[in-house]
């Protein structure tokens, strides 16, 4: 339990702030533990379509490839921007293809992310290493796969974010 301090009134609304967390909110912490999730989903993944035997649809380059840590950096370093990409991009095109949603019935959801899970992989390879996709469907299946992923890992991670369990 968190013990609330009011600090200041005005009108209906009373702006609260948790004692001895300063200015910090928890953002920070949900979008790293976000970025994380992002890439264990990315590797087991990748560890699905490579078990399927389709391992060159959707695969990793790491910068290095004989260092396992350049691996592990290389995953961390794809959450982040396929958190970045999602964040803002994804965003920002659900919100103007709201429409398009409705007329679909939310089946134009997998285009879309099938598109920025190409961004992604065309951002990584503009810096050299990373996520490899081989064409539009791979895109689209590589985005479900990782999206239930991602899903079951953040269910398993979410205590981590300090999101309250309600």
């Amino acid at each position: 339990m968190h013990e609330f301090d009011e600090t200041r009134r005005t009108g209906a609304r009373a702006s609260r702030r948790r004692i001895g967390r300063g200015c910090h909110d928890g953002r920070m912490r949900r979008f790293v533990v976000r970025a994380i999730v992002n890439a264990i989903a990315l590797w087991l993944t990748t560890l699905l379509f490579a078990a399927a035997g389709q391992g060159d649809g959707v695969r990793v380059l790491p910068y290095r490839a004989d260092d396992p840590v350049a691996s592990v950096l290389t995953y961390l370093l794809l959450g982040l921007i396929f958190g970045l990409v999602n964040g803002v991009l994804g965003t920002a095109i659900r919100i103007v293809a709201f429409p398009l949603y409705l007329l679909t019935l939310g089946l134009i959801s997998l285009v879309v992310n099938g598109l920025l899970f190409l961004l992604v992989a065309w951002i990584s390879d503009a810096i050299g290493f990373g996520l490899v996709v081989d064409g539009f469907w791979w895109g689209v299946l590589g985005a479900l796969v990782l999206g239930v992923i991602g899903w079951v890992v953040g269910l398993i991670l979410r205590p981590l974010s300090g999101r309250d369990q309600a």
